[in-house]
């Protein structure tokens, strides 16, 4: 086993790979839901989408804990020094700097969600079993200033997603450096 830990000691452990996509697709499909739901009429089907949004934005909040636990205790690997040799000074400014805005956004986007949900006076039922905390009182005027504040860290979050897959496209294709190699 340490043969292959040494042929590739780059790569991420198998758990930060897992917490890596589930997160990811998690994160695709709230920006999908909630892009969509809120175009929606009201009706069963709007309330049954927002009940469902606020129970997925409680699981990504917890994949999120357990994500940015899991990193600081295994510190994820280096770049290889061929490719930080071949990155430029900005790319790696931004590479480090996108991941670090993503991680901020991971936590804040539901925050924002439940601080808005609690303003409003919507309670969050997780799963229609566990009803959690207010995170704020009820008031109006904060929840009209909140849900615009969710709306935004959440286009954040999506272009930092379309931002995060583009790189990870061109290192693949244009680059063919082997960057992708670590995550799959």
């Amino acid at each position: 086993m340490s043969s292959v830990i040494s042929q590739h000691p780059a790569r991420y452990g198998a758990i930060a790979m897992a917490l890596h996509w589930v997160l990811g697709l998690a994160i695709v499909v709230m920006l999908v839901v909630g892009w969509y739901m809120t175009g929606l009429p009201f009706s069963p089907q709007r309330l049954k989408l927002y009940n469902w949004h606020k129970w997925a934005g409680v699981a990504v909040l917890a994949l999120s804990v357990l994500r940015l636990a899991w990193r600081l205790m295994r510190r994820p690997p280096a770049l290889p020094a061929r490719m930080l040799a071949a990155m430029p000074r900005w790319q790696q400014r931004a590479h480090h700097g996108t991941h670090h805005l993503m991680y901020v956004l991971f936590f804040l986007v539901p925050l924002l969600g439940w601080a808005y949900s609690s303003a409003a006076g919507f309670p969050i039922v997780f799963l229609g079993l566990l009803p959690l905390p207010d995170f704020v009182p009820v008031s109006p005027a904060l929840a009209d200033a909140l849900k615009p504040l969710h709306g935004l860290a959440a286009y954040a979050l999506a272009l930092l997603v379309v931002l995060h897959v583009a790189a990870a496209l061109k290192h693949q294709l244009i680059d063919r450096d082997g960057l992708m190699a670590r995550m799959l």
